[in-house]
């Protein structure tokens, strides 16, 4: 089972381009380099405009010049936040000294994807009912995939985060769970990293999911069910090793089908990080075989070098 990613076209672009070997009028170029004034060529929306989707993760997200938004303007799925509590507030970054007081688990992420769902669901005399439109105006069906990967004690942190999450929940854009059945939202929350297994399985309802061990989902965590984790994850070197020739070895290939056999036949999706990001070719070759081979979110450090990739120009 391949997760649900709506992978849309856009079916009609800006006025942009004309045939390199036709000339246009000065009066038609006029119109078009005016266009982006007039109300005719905006609509509330268009925030994410001709933005597509793509299947692929955000690895490390924060560390991005802008987190949250540098992954929305190429079209990622699905972003990461490491958080930190201390003093009863969640800071976001990779270590404790990469801390600052103003990035908050609140400022870098509840809010601005808060505001973007504000935006895609806005107030119009059009709309009879309350909407809930994702992040992305070409797949309005398209959910957010938002990990939260707890550094610090788990047990006191991950209510902490709960909490957090009460601003998305009172608009209603979190995914949620009540006795075994799962309502897609515009937001999915995944709790990693120091996240309690006991604080998300069994306790219905909720709006928060785990992450699962991916190569264990056969085995010692068998008891773990898509409704508590709909992507199951685990660090790439720790199950392949080292891949040098930009290709899997056999051995390597068969234990990537097996375990993702597993996960789908659970309706568990599938997501491997920390794959190797040079050599390019190597990086590039790892991507398009774990695609392939139905890998439900690639790992993405180098987020253009992905988007691109997408386009097939990687």
């Amino acid at each position: 089972m391949r997760l649900s990613f709506i992978l849309g076209t856009v079916a009609a672009t800006r006025v942009a381009f004309s045939q390199s070997d036709l000339p246009i009028s000065n009066t038609l170029q006029n119109i078009l380099e005016g266009a982006p004034k007039s109300p005719l060529y905006t609509y509330p929306t268009d925030l994410t405009r001709e933005i597509v989707p793509k299947a692929f993760h955000s690895h490390n997200d924060y560390w991005r010049d802008v987190p949250f938004y540098s992954a929305l303007s190429v079209g990622a799925v699905s972003v990461e936040a490491d958080v930190w509590l201390h003093n009863g507030t969640l800071y976001v970054g990779h270590e404790a000294s990469a801390l600052t007081s103003s990035r908050t688990f609140d400022s870098l992420y509840v809010q601005p994807i808060l505001d973007t769902l504000k935006r895609q669901n806005p107030s119009s005399p059009f709309v009879t009912s309350p909407t809930k439109n994702g992040v992305y105006d070409t797949a309005s069906t398209q959910t957010l995939y938002l990990w939260v990967d707890l550094k610090t004690d788990g047990a006191t942190t991950f209510p902490v985060v709960i909490k957090a999450l009460e601003p998305l929940r009172a608009a209603g854009y979190l995914t949620n769970a009540t006795d075994g059945n799962v309502t897609s939202g515009p937001v999915t929350v995944i709790g990693t990293g120091n996240t309690p297994l006991d604080q998300v399985q069994g306790v219905s309802p909720r709006d928060y999911f785990f992450d699962a061990p991916l190569p264990q989902l056969g085995t010692t965590a068998s008891n773990i069910t898509s409704d508590v984790s709909p992507v199951a994850s685990v660090d790439f070197a720790t199950v392949f090793g080292q891949v040098r020739n930009e290709t899997f070895s056999d051995e390597q290939l068969a234990t990537l089908r097996s375990q993702l056999a597993t996960a789908h036949g659970k309706g568990i999706g599938a997501r491997y990080w920390d794959q190797p990001g040079w050599p390019v070719g190597t990086r590039n070759a790892i991507w398009r075989q774990l695609w392939n081979e139905g890998v439900d979110l690639l790992n993405v450090d180098d987020l253009e070098a992905a988007a691109n990739f997408w386009d097939n120009i990687g």
